[in-house]
């Protein structure tokens, strides 16, 4: 059997890759810090520390893409390659959860 096909990523810039990646890896760590969803204090306290080296390296992907030209941040094309990296899950883990209705 064979692993299910995920539609391509769009086209992008290597700046513009770069910073998908780099702000997904943000997302992630503050998903692993957020009160609603943690239940470790170490797994939060080792994500805050990561999140400290995945910020400047999203700041640093976007001082590239400034640097090169690229002023402008095509939403509609980054949102796609964020849906296909599953970045809609990911950023859930951000929010607080929706009240338990008993």
């Amino acid at each position: 059997m064979q692993p299910p096909e995920f539609p391509p990523l769009p086209a992008l810039t290597r700046a513009e890759g770069e910073f998908i990646d780099r702000y997904l890896q943000v997302v992630d760590q503050v998903g692993r810090i957020n009160p609603a969803r943690a239940d470790d204090t170490y797994r939060a306290l080792r994500a805050a520390q990561a999140l400290a080296s995945h910020a400047a390296a999203l700041r640093d992907a976007l001082t590239l893409m400034h640097e090169r030209g690229e002023a402008r941040i095509h939403s509609t094309t980054l949102t796609r390659a964020l849906r296909v990296l599953d970045g809609e899950r990911r950023a859930g883990r951000v929010t607080v959860p929706p009240a338990q209705t008993s």
